[in-house]
């Protein structure tokens, strides 16, 4: 059997499936789509077990990899049908190269392999929390936001940003991994207000499809976040909806971004010692990272406590805050043009209900989000 660099074939594989593949399910889309999950599945193999050459690839090396997908749905990174996703387009990707005379077997198509994948059952807990204390905790942070007496800029910023984020996940069917960063998902870097669109009522997202999608906002979404970005005040569109608080991150992209604009160590280091990096941020307009998929848990775990909501011992996570409700189904694939009308029309019949829930950022963000 030749050795064949596992990076060669997952280029070939690509170029053979962008020109359509008579042997296989897909064309174009397809391969747009599965580049990013195969390129990331190759470094990952690389970095963690060394492994280059599609002949060196073992059941236990898949399984590995099936393990890590777990682990990534169980830290709410991933939802479980998302890393099955993931898995079938590498193990479909193998089966190719058995048809191709690449490698003798597929170590992704066995049993052993496979077990290690996150069920695609929801959780228990995950359905478990009720609409009472869903509201429960989106009227505390919204009593919260809009109390001003007493309260700093910075202090009132920041109980905006939380509602502002429990009403998002309450209120539309925006996934935690849309709107966050997701680490290790060079595409998942979290929503920017570039991607909110106020006239038409809806956020453009990565969906679990990988593909962009408009998803509408309603107004009882829409509204607190409009609030908190006039207090926000981001200085460009591709400022973070929810950026993160903890320092050394913006300070690394400072100094990334400062770097490639020309600036050398020493200029670097001269600035940042007349001025923290989160204002020369703001100064030079270089936008931050966003709050982590982890991070927005963490303020989650610390909101539930404060409002002394108690789910059987647990909180509420992200897509705990979420309503289970048909509206999934009115996602579009995003176009040029989004669909303003319909989109009034939808957030009518989806503001019906009192339902509403988690998600912030804020006063802690310096420890709690990554």
């Amino acid at each position: 059997m030749t050795a064949v660099a596992i990076t060669d074939a997952v280029d070939t594989y690509l170029q053979r499936k962008a020109v359509g593949d008579p042997d296989g399910s897909g064309a174009g889309t397809y391969a747009s789509n599965a580049e990013s999950i195969l390129r990331r599945w190759t470094e990952w193999l690389e970095a963690e077990h060394g492994v280059r050459l599609i002949a060196t690839l073992e059941v236990e090396h898949m399984r590995a990899y099936a393990a890590e997908l777990r682990r990534r749905t169980d830290r709410g990174e991933y939802t479980a049908s998302s890393a099955g996703t993931y898995y079938a387009v590498v193990r479909a990707f193998l089966s190719w190269c058995v048809r191709g005379g690449i490698c003798e077997t597929n170590p992704a198509a066995t049993d052993r392999a496979e077990s290690a994948l996150p069920s695609a059952n929801p959780q228990p807990t995950s359905n478990s929390w009720t609409a009472t204390q869903r509201r429960a905790l989106e009227r505390y942070v919204r009593e919260r936001a809009l109390e001003t007496a007493s309260v700093s800029t910075r202090e009132r910023r920041s109980r905006l940003r939380e509602y502002a984020m429990v009403a998002v996940l309450a209120h539309s069917t925006v996934r935690g991994s849309e709107l966050f960063r997701v680490p290790d998902d060079d595409r998942r870097t979290g929503a920017t207000w570039d991607d909110v669109d106020f006239y038409t009522g809806t956020i453009r997202v990565l969906g679990k499809s990988q593909r962009l999608e408009d998803v509408p906002l309603p107004a009882r979404a829409r509204t607190p976040l409009r609030r908190y970005r006039v207090v926000l005040d981001p200085p460009s569109t591709d400022w973070p909806l929810f950026p993160t608080g903890h320092a050394p991150s913006i300070a690394a992209r400072v100094r990334s971004v400062l770097r490639d604009r020309g600036y050398d160590e020493d200029t670097i280091e001269s600035v940042l010692e007349e001025t923290t990096a989160t204002e020369l941020a703001r100064e030079r307009s270089i936008a931050p990272p966003a709050i982590t998929t982890e991070g927005a848990r963490s303020v989650l775990r610390r909101l539930c406590k404060e409002a002394g909501i108690d789910v059987d011992g647990d909180y509420l996570t992200p897509r705990g805050v979420r309503r289970d409700r048909s509206s999934e189904s009115y996602r579009r694939e995003a176009t040029a043009s989004k669909p303003t009308l319909r989109a009034s029309v939808l957030e009518q019949s989806i503001v019906v209900p009192d339902d509403g829930s988690p998600a912030a950022g804020g006063r802690d963000e310096s420890t709690e989000n990554d």
